[in-house]
């Protein structure tokens, strides 16, 4: 797929669909009066200059990640799969920064897709440090693993294909100390009792869960599968005397999860 063009991400975070209605409404709204005009277009870009900001001021991406970046962008995905599912330069090195910042040696993805927030975890990783993937695709899978071997990071990384809820099942005993969950959405309430009662989480061991803000779907009334998903799994674990919880908004909504002491 090399020298594949690159297709323009659609909108799928608060603010990017925020950006896009802020310039539809400064287009349609030219005949307006200069001030109120002018007050749309501040507000548009202060939506549309955020994520590009973030994304110059973070520490850059390594090469491995950039390319895998561009290849998952330049795939013609089908049916469900789609690059917006990419966790992305700025979620992938918060990510990284939580692995450096915890000591995490072992680490737990549910939801792997083509690799890039398992890569740029596994580069934070110490040299025996492991991550283990889930991911239910196997031609994903093979995707992903195509492009780990061009990093020497990869080797840290073991891809395990199914169902997830069966590799967590095969992994009862086993202990990791970051979790990153960014699988199905209905999955997740499942995955996390899963990982709260089924001895996997060390000691003081984060867990990360991703599309927690789902487009805004949970406040904004968007009656989606996935959006009532998510904000039923929001209530669950607001509601949950187990944890205690941070919802950051970066990029679709990342929240962080642990058990009460």
């Amino acid at each position: 797929m090399t020298g594949a063009p690159v297709r323009p991400a659609r909108p799928v975070t608060p603010t990017t669909i925020l950006a896009e209605l802020l310039d539809d409404l400064a287009r349609r709204a030219a005949m307006a009066s200069p001030g109120w005009l002018a007050d749309l277009h501040r507000a548009r870009d202060l939506a549309a200059g955020l994520d590009p900001y973030l994304d110059a001021h973070t520490s850059p991406a390594s090469a491995a990640l950039v390319e895998l970046e561009r290849r998952t962008r330049a795939a013609p995905w089908t049916g469900t799969l789609e690059q917006e599912m990419l966790s992305g330069h700025v979620e992938g090195r918060f990510l990284a920064f939580l692995v450096g910042m915890t000591g995490a040696r072992r680490v737990l993805e549910v939801g792997m897709f083509t690799g890039y927030s398992a890569l740029a975890m596994a580069e934070a990783l110490p040299g025996d440090g492991e991550l283990v993937a889930c991911e239910v695709d196997a031609d994903v899978a093979a995707f992903a693993r195509d492009c780990f071997a061009g990093s020497p990071a990869g080797r840290r990384i073991r891809v395990e294909v199914g169902p997830a809820a069966d590799t967590l099942a095969r992994l009862r005993g086993q202990r990791f100390d970051l979790v990153f969950v960014d699988a199905d959405k209905a999955g997740y309430a499942g995955y996390l009792d899963t990982l709260l009662d089924g001895d996997l989480l060390a000691p003081g061991a984060v867990v990360c869960v991703d599309n927690t803000l789902m487009q805004g779907q949970p406040w904004t009334g968007g009656r989606t599968p996935n959006g009532d998903a998510i904000a039923a799994f929001n209530r669950r674990v607001t509601d949950d005397p187990r944890v205690e919880q941070v919802l950051v908004p970066l990029r679709d909504g990342l929240t962080l999860i642990r058990r009460v002491a």
